[in-house]
């Protein structure tokens, strides 16, 4: 979750034509949007808004500062603290829409102004973070802490603030913060410069296909969807597939063609490393620019610095856990391996299993093991059915429905938005916004955000967040609705866990509400509402077959089960690699090429032959798009632990047992970080975290 509290935004009057000639028009982030929930109105959101709302925004800011900082009174909760958790609404609204456009509707326009608006707002950032006068009333606050009658919220919140101005350079000498502010500027810049190259690689590939017969064993829907996308681009009678995953993924599986699963996967594995969109020099600039900022920070290695912010503590804590899931997940790997080996043996394949191989033949092994072919289950995984399966999930849950809002304002046609209320008293909770297919001017992958958070605002009125997510499935084609893929129900499920914990929080502050918990924390309620997604329970309530209707049958609800801990050693070595390969990035002081240090690490942890990084180091966007999982891409696994051990008390009480859901929502998705992540932890599991929970989940013990 991005935080806001260090960013303001104002807006000016732009000119545009009227009835009667010129007239004057507002810029829509100067005020209170007039829409229902304070939606914001993307139909009148230009472009050319956004620096305007910026610049004028930053100048508010200033003043907000300026207000604190001036004050004679001593520095108290209510005019130091409480102050800086709305320095400006106008650009937390400008901010809330310019980063969900940055990743999911990056249109040239767009990306050529956000260079000009990202260093506007890290120099106002910088201006917050680093101002000594601000930093000398917050440490005067915190020092007394205990003594003026604070409550333990109030508190936590007071301890937050000096934590992160601390952690970010704000107790440095004022050479030392001239230094960390061009690092900072520096490191941005190279943030937008991956990013767009990715974008940018990521849209310039494609493999076209003119012969049919290469399209043998693709499900009818991905054949369907390359032809679409040859269509688009003037192709007659041929098929293009790219390298976004709903493209991707199934030919990679299902593909018989070795040449095209071996074209596909090159690319994707090779994206943005050669010609103009090469990110191997900007990672390389990274590295040696965080290395850099950790020193002036006083540690001893980026990694160090990130780690001690989290659960983990140190470098070698989060690496010990990682070793504990890889070393058995590498050993379930190499009999996964054999097993498709020797499915390729007698069936005359005559070759050695390479990595563009594991997907098609792991599902080939699958099918012999469980008789269960995942092809036949995406007629019964149409979108809208799963969307109504996991509202009716959650529901059944946490007590809160999902009503949609068709009239609510759109930014693309194919976003739907939710009014989240209380089922018993139609009180409103939240809103929920859901943009699940690829375009060109979106990233890959999925996410959660919010454009709005829940707290306390500086009118007094405390108000209730608006949450988005996105994702990239497959798109409906032709007389046939977007029917998804077992992994892409998961991630669906996945999003809708974190978006969960960002609609139901009922902390009062607004950095102290839903996802704004520790990152080695946040990933737990997200992976946990997975579960849900494949029990029999839920899976008889939205699984229908899309042409006839029918439930599907128990035999596949049995093979899905059956098949649960299939190829979990290859996920888990996928994960566990890039953990430790973003873990080694944060120990080093550079890393002059790239690919030579992804090989050594590779050899370094024993990483197989037959499987790649997760995210090779051109397109890990996670640690090298921003600083959000650097260093602590772990946290993934250490989350895993925590839900897996959550996971078994439903099992063992009742997937649905309302006062096992009562105490996950009341301590997990409503707390938020007004309390120890531990602390919250232990008061609805009971114990501290089971490791061996994850192993057992996994099928390694």
């Amino acid at each position: 979750m991005r935080k806001l509290t260090a960013l303001a935004a104002g807006a000016i009057l732009l000119a545009a034509p009227s009835a009667q000639g010129l007239a004057e028009r507002q810029n829509p982030f100067l005020q209170p949007y007039d829409t229902k929930y304070e939606i914001a109105p993307f139909e009148k959101i230009q472009t050319s808004d956004f620096i305007p709302a910026i610049k004028a925004g930053i100048a508010e800011q200033d003043e907000a500062i300026m207000n604190i900082v001036r004050n004679r009174a001593t520095p108290d909760f209510d005019n130091t603290i409480l102050p800086l958790e709305n320095l400006s609404p106008i650009l937390e609204r400008v901010s809330g829409v310019f980063y969900h456009y940055m990743e999911a509707m990056s249109t040239p326009e767009f990306a050529a102004m956000s260079e000009e608006a990202i260093p506007l707002l890290n120099d106002a950032n910088n201006k917050l973070m680093l101002n000594d006068l601000l930093f000398q009333r917050i440490k005067s606050v915190y020092d007394m802490r205990d003594k003026m009658g604070l409550n333990a919220v109030q508190k936590r919140l007071v301890e937050k603030y000096y934590r992160q101005f601390a952690e970010q350079g704000a107790a440095l000498s004022a050479d030392k913060k001239a230094e960390l502010v061009k690092i900072n500027d520096e490191i941005s810049r190279l943030f937008i410069q991956f990013n767009r190259n990715l974008l940018n690689a990521t849209n310039q590939f494609a493999v076209v296909v003119y012969d049919e017969k290469e399209l043998a064993g693709l499900p009818e829907s991905s054949v369907a969807q390359a032809a679409e996308e040859a269509k688009s681009r003037g192709l007659k009678d041929m098929w293009v597939f790219t390298l976004h995953a709903p493209s991707r993924l199934p030919v990679l599986q299902y593909a018989d063609s070795r040449g095209l699963r071996k074209a596909i996967y090159e690319g994707y594995t090779n994206l943005a490393s050669y010609g103009e969109n090469s990110n191997l020099p900007v990672i390389s600039q990274i590295v040696k620019l965080r290395n850099e900022k950790a020193k002036l920070m006083g540690f001893d290695t980026f990694a160090q610095m990130m780690t001690s912010r989290v659960m983990a503590k140190t470098p070698e804590a989060a690496t010990e856990l990682l070793m504990q899931v890889f070393e058995p997940a590498v050993k379930r790997s190499h009999e996964e391996v054999a097993d498709m080996q020797a499915y390729v043996d007698a069936n005359g394949g005559g070759f050695k299993i390479a990595p563009y191989d594991y997907y098609y033949y792991a599902d080939k092994v699958k099918k012999q093991k469980f008789d269960l072919d995942e092809a036949e289950l995406r007629p019964y995984f149409a979108l809208d059915n799963v969307l109504k399966g996991m509202f009716d999930a959650t529901e059944k849950l946490y007590g809160v429905k999902m009503v949609p809002m068709p009239d609510a304002p759109k930014y693309i046609d194919d976003l739907q938005v939710f009014d989240v209320v209380d089922a018993k008293t139609g009180e409103h909770i939240a809103v929920w916004m859901c943009d699940y297919f690829p375009r060109d001017t979106k990233r890959q992958g999925a996410w959660m955000e919010q454009m709005q958070s829940a707290g306390l605002y500086g009118d007094g009125s405390y108000k209730r967040p608006i949450v988005y997510n996105v994702g990239n499935f497959s798109r409906p084609t032709p007389g046939t609705p977007a029917l998804l893929t077992i992994d892409e129900v998961e991630t669906m499920f996945h999003e809708f866990g974190h978006a969960l914990q960002g609609m139901l929080t009922t902390a009062p502050y607004k950095s102290l509400a839903g996802t704004n918990v520790d990152r080695d924390y946040v990933e737990m309620c997200s992976q946990i509402n997975e579960h849900w997604a494949f029990e029999p329970e839920v899976l008889k309530t939205y699984a229908r077959h899309y042409k006839t209707g029918e439930i599907i049958p128990d035999a596949l609800i049995e093979k899905i089960s059956a098949s649960g801990k299939f190829n979990q050693g290859f996920t888990t070595t996928e994960l566990a690699g890039s953990a430790l390969l973003d873990m080694m990035y944060g120990a080093q002081a550079e890393v002059n090429d790239v690919k030579a240090f992804e090989e050594e690490v590779a050899k370094k942890i024993g990483m197989p032959a037959e499987i790649t990084f997760r995210y090779r180091s051109p397109y890990f966007k996670h640690i090298f798009g921003d600083d959000g999982y650097a260093s602590g891409y772990y946290t993934y696994l250490w989350a895993q632990v925590l839900e897996a051990d959550a996971w078994e008390l439903f099992k063992q009480k009742g997937i649905f047992d309302k006062k096992t859901a009562a105490s996950f929502k009341k301590n997990i998705l409503e707390s938020g970080d007004t309390e120890d992540a531990m602390v919250l932890f232990k008061r609805f599991r009971g114990h501290n975290p089971d490791a061996k929970a994850l192993l057992r989940l996994r099928g390694f013990e």
